[in-house]
C-alpha cells in the first residue's frame, strides 16, 4: 500500500471547493487537510499543513493559483500542483509553474483520478 497523499483545495467558489472536496474524499489513498478561499491564505495553509498536492483555481482574490504556484516554486515547496479551473486557455501557463495537471470544472471523477495517479 502507497502512502496517503495530503491534499488541500484552494478556490474562491465555495461549492467547487466542496465538490471538489467530495470526490477527493471518496477516493482512497489520499486526505484532504485543509482549505482556502485565496491565494493569501493558501500559503499560509500549504506551509502548516505541508500537503504533497496543492489543488489550485487559478482566478481568486490576493493571489492568483499561478502567483501561488510561482510562490511554491520559487520556495522548492515539495507540494505538488494540479490548477483546477473554468478557463482552459491558462493550461499552456501552468506547466511553466511545473503543474502536474491542469483540470477543467466541473471536475471529472475519472480525471481527477488520473491526476492523483500521475502524483504517485
Amino acid at each position: 500500500m502507497t502512502r496517503e497523499l495530503k491534499a488541500v483545495v484552494v478556490d474562491d467558489e465555495q461549492p467547487a471547493r466542496e465538490e471538489l472536496c467530495f470526490l477527493l474524499d471518496r477516493m482512497d489513498g489520499i486526505k484532504v487537510v485543509g482549505q482556502a478561499d485565496n491565494g493569501v491564505t493558501a500559503l499560509t495553509l500549504i506551509g502548516d499543513a505541508e500537503p504533497h498536492v496543492a489543488f489550485l483555481d487559478v482566478q481568486m482574490p490576493g493571489l492568483t493559483g499561478f502567483e501561488v504556484a510561482q510562490v511554491l516554486l520559487e520556495k522548492g515547496s515539495p507540494s505538488f500542483v494540479v490548477f483546477v479551473t473554468a478557463y482552459d486557455q491558462y493550461a499552456i501557463d501552468a506547466f511553466d509553474v511545473n503543474a502536474v495537471d491542469y483540470l477543467l470544472k466541473p471536475v471529472e471523477k475519472v480525471r481527477l483520478e488520473l491526476a492523483v495517479q500521475r502524483i504517485r
